[in-house]
């Protein structure tokens, strides 16, 4: 058996039982596993369903061009189907979203245009409005508008639906779901609740989006808005597709917590997914309370964790938003286990015999070198042979004759990986502002003493 095209194997994807971050859970916990898409996420259902039901109405028409304003995952959805189609597409996103995701669009042979995030949506540079302006301006296009079109929702309510009550034998309880354009919750939740009255449909929201409030309320609080990190959830006005009739709640999520938890999902339960994923199981998580045995929950798994590898599984971007514990020695911690020492350092102007003296009574085999407080170079053991080697009249000479580039600044945070990737023959040494302003020099003795101990 074969498929005619690439667009035939969307959908019928696994439902796997959580195991290790759910044991605490009373209810049974099922990932509905959408990565399996050739696409890599859930996204891809809707994409060639409003794909169709355009041309089916007209409003999308031979060789044309697609234009939407997409996260990523829809515009690979609607890249793919453009491609088995034969038309071509240009989107607009945010410079929030991660680089993986615009150059797999790029791949696919779109045009991205990149925009700014923290901006109104009526704002003419909001990826929404730029979007609307190049319908406008190119000729034969459409723009499928996956927010406010229930295309969208619907190709949930005929696919995600259907195969989750039957995944289940009809015993879902309860349906968790980060919630962007609302489509996956909404037409999900719909075709549930239409089985069975009783089931819950959970929408996972994050701070800085109006959606919890909104449903809690009716209002929308723009007081509610500001940036935020979590990609695929969350939105600072009302899509169409979000049905707030269908969901019975909204749990928010912090960035920190979605983030963390989207490694664990690759360490703990083996499955490698997006930071949306992260989002829907920290929220099931802060409700677990709320579920008992016999329960059956199923959580959607957007997209795939190969999309956030600059990010979410990236130990330094976590580490520089403090998300991420340090495990690891860092240039802190180093400072920390040798205790405070007084750096030795040299005036520029002072003489190079005057240098040779303190490396010889100090022991020491470099010196950085100052001008006016300021470090603004280094003189080492090695500057000192060469130059007086070279030229013996240099030791009357004075320091900033012969001296070199400072060593290196890091920050407190910086890890001993990336210190030891930076010492080497030139730079024996780093130096680090200490939370007080004072500065510190870290050696190759200091790292191999911090390890030892």
């Amino acid at each position: 058996m074969w498929y005619n095209n690439i667009l035939e194997t969307i959908g019928n994807t696994p439902l796997v039982k959580l195991n290790n971050i759910t044991k605490d859970v009373k209810a049974t916990v099922l990932a509905k596993i959408e990565t399996t898409n050739p696409g890599n996420s859930i996204k891809d259902r809707m994409a060639v369903k409003m794909i169709e039901d355009a041309e089916r109405s007209g409003k999308l028409k031979p060789g044309g061009t697609i234009i939407e304003g997409t996260s990523g995952n829809t515009g690979m959805g609607l890249a793919m189907a453009a491609i088995i189609k034969g038309y071509k597409c240009i989107f607009t996103t945010t410079d929030k979203q991660s680089k993986e995701k615009v150059d797999a669009l790029r791949a696919f042979g779109a045009e991205v245009i990149v925009c700014p995030t923290n901006v109104d949506p009526e704002d003419p540079r909001s990826y929404y409005s730029v979007s609307s302006r190049l319908e406008r301006e190119v000729p034969n296009s459409w723009k499928p508008n996956q927010y406010d079109n229930l295309s969208n929702s619907l190709a949930h309510y005929e696919q995600t639906g259907p195969e989750i009550w039957k995944q289940t034998d009809g015993k879902i309880t309860h349906l968790v779901v980060g919630v962007g354009t609302g489509g996956t919750i909404s037409g999900t939740g719909k075709y549930l609740k239409e089985q069975n009255p009783d089931i819950k449909i959970w929408g996972i929201d994050t701070y800085g989006s109006v959606f919890k409030k909104y449903k809690e309320t009716g209002i929308l609080d723009k007081n509610e808005i500001y940036p935020y990190i979590t990609e695929g959830i969350g939105e600072d006005f009302l899509p169409k597709n979000v049905d707030f009739n269908i969901i019975d709640r909204f749990e928010k999520v912090t960035d920190k917590d979605a983030a963390l938890m989207t490694r664990d999902i690759a360490r703990k339960e083996g499955i490698f997914a997006g930071n949306s994923a992260g989002s829907a199981l920290a929220g099931l998580m802060q409700l677990k309370d709320e579920l008992k045995e016999g329960d059956v929950v199923v959580i959607i798994f957007h997209d795939h964790g190969s999309r956030y590898m600059g990010k979410m599984y990236n130990e330094d971007w976590l580490r520089e938003r403090g998300f991420l514990a340090d495990e690891k020695l860092t240039a802190k911690s180093i400072l920390s286990k040798r205790g405070r020492q007084e750096i030795v350092t040299i005036d520029c102007e002072q003489s190079v015999l005057q240098a040779i003296n303190t490396i010889k009574s100090l022991n020491i085999s470099q010196i950085p070198v100052t001008q006016k407080g300021m470090v603004v170079g280094k003189i080492t053991e090695s500057d000192i042979l060469n130059a007086v080697l070279e030229n013996p009249s240099l030791r009357s000479g004075s320091v900033k004759d012969i001296m070199t580039a400072s060593f290196p600044f890091v920050d407190l945070n910086t890890t001993i990986d990336k210190i030891t990737s930076i010492i080497n023959k030139e730079n024996m040494a780093v130096l680090v502002e200490d939370q007080n302003g004072n500065i510190e020099i870290i050696t190759q003795y200091d790292i191999i003493n911090a390890i030892s101990v």
